[in-house]
Formats: structure tokens, C-alpha cells, sequence
């Protein structure tokens, strides 16, 4: 916690020599200077609680443009998303956080850090001897081995929140178009990602 420029300026006091050759009364020459020294000391001291913030990726406010350039942000997905403060940070987050992974888990895990609950449905062609009643019956197409959709709400919101946000930004944006094209940018080449909102039911593209 910060200390208050009263503070300092009592602790400036206490190192002044004894007795009467530099009086530091309030009102006196020396009492001014050690309370304008005591402000910016002050001030310093509160910058030093802000870095705090600011090394955070999480937290930053000042420091976001500069974050962003190191990850290379916006980027073609970035572009056209909301550009709140609550949203460029969520979009930083996931960028950092996309080290490279081919699990459901890791998929699902960047879409949290853009604010998206998704789920992962794997497909696989039904097959005769492998396959179990009650199975949905595919064609024999092989792209179902290397077909898999993302599952989201069909309305996904980012609410402004007090600490996030700031002044200004709008109570409340949506849209689904940073999950699709964040994902489509890091999913494996040689496989066809499909999008199912609510109750969507894709079919796999000719």
C-alpha cells in the first residue's frame, strides 16, 4: 500500500538536524520545501503499486499498446472485435496463452481466455464392426476422421465489469466472430473445423 505525502513529510522531518537552525513549522520555508518533496515522493510511491498492475497481461491499462505490439496484436482476428479494454485484454490473453497444442482441453482453453464456454465434438465415419448401435450413421467420406466442430451458445456477451472496463466502453457487446476466426487461425491444417451454435447441426462441407 502506498504511503500518503503526510507521511513522507513527517519522515522528512525526523531527518532534519535538531534545534532551531532549520525550523520546519507549518507555514515556514523548510516546511514547504519538505512538503513538495513529500508529494512527489508521494506520487512515486502510488506509480510503484501501478506497476504492479501493469506487468500483469491480466491487469495492464497503460502498458496494453505495449503489450499488444510484443504478441503482435490486432492481428486479422483483432481487427474488427470490440475495442474495449475488457475485450483487447481477453484477445492479448489468448494470444499469449495459444502456445500450441491438438487437445479438446487446449482448444477449450483458449476460447475461455476470449470469453467463449465452448465444447468439442469429434467426428469419426460409421463403421461396421467398429462402430455401436445408436452411433449417428455417416457416409464413408474419410474427411469425418479429420472433421471436428466447436459447440458454443448462439449469443455469447461480454458484460462490462467495474475494474475492467472503463469509462465510456459500452455495457454490453456480442458476437461470435473472434472464436471462429481465432480458432480457424490455430487449428491443425489437414482438418476441417465446423461451428454449431445451440442446437446447429453442421454437415460436413463438400
Amino acid at each position: 500500500m502506498a504511503h500518503s505525502a503526510d507521511e513522507y513529510r513527517n519522515q522528512l522531518q525526523q531527518l532534519l538536524p535538531p534545534g532551531r537552525a532549520i525550523p520546519a513549522d507549518p507555514g515556514s520555508t523548510a516546511y514547504e520545501l519538505l512538503d513538495g518533496m513529500a508529494q512527489e515522493l508521494a506520487r512515486l510511491d502510488a506509480r510503484g503499486d501501478v506497476l504492479l498492475l501493469e506487468v500483469n497481461p491480466a491487469t495492464t491499462n497503460e502498458l496494453l499498446p505495449d503489450w499488444e505490439r510484443v504478441a503482435g496484436l490486432p492481428d486479422k482476428c483483432s481487427a474488427n472485435a470490440p475495442s474495449s479494454i475488457q475485450a483487447r485484454r481477453q484477445a492479448l490473453l489468448a494470444k499469449l496463452r495459444a502456445t500450441g497444442g491438438q487437445s479438446a482441453d487446449y482448444y477449450i482453453s483458449v476460447a475461455a481466455a476470449l470469453g467463449y464456454t465452448i465444447t468439442i465434438t469429434e467426428f469419426r465415419p460409421f463403421e461396421v464392426g467398429r462402430s455401436t448401435v445408436g452411433e449417428a450413421l455417416t457416409n464413408a467420406d474419410a474427411g469425418w476422421v479429420y472433421t471436428w466442430r466447436i459447440n458454443a451458445p448462439g449469443t455469447t456477451t461480454l458484460d462490462f465489469k467495474v475494474g475492467l472496463s472503463t469509462v465510456g466502453e459500452a455495457l454490453r457487446t456480442w458476437g461470435n466472430e473472434m472464436l471462429e476466426c481465432r480458432m480457424s487461425q490455430i487449428k491443425p491444417a489437414h482438418t476441417i473445423l465446423l461451428f454449431g451454435y445451440a442446437e446447429d447441426e453442421p454437415s460436413l462441407p463438400g
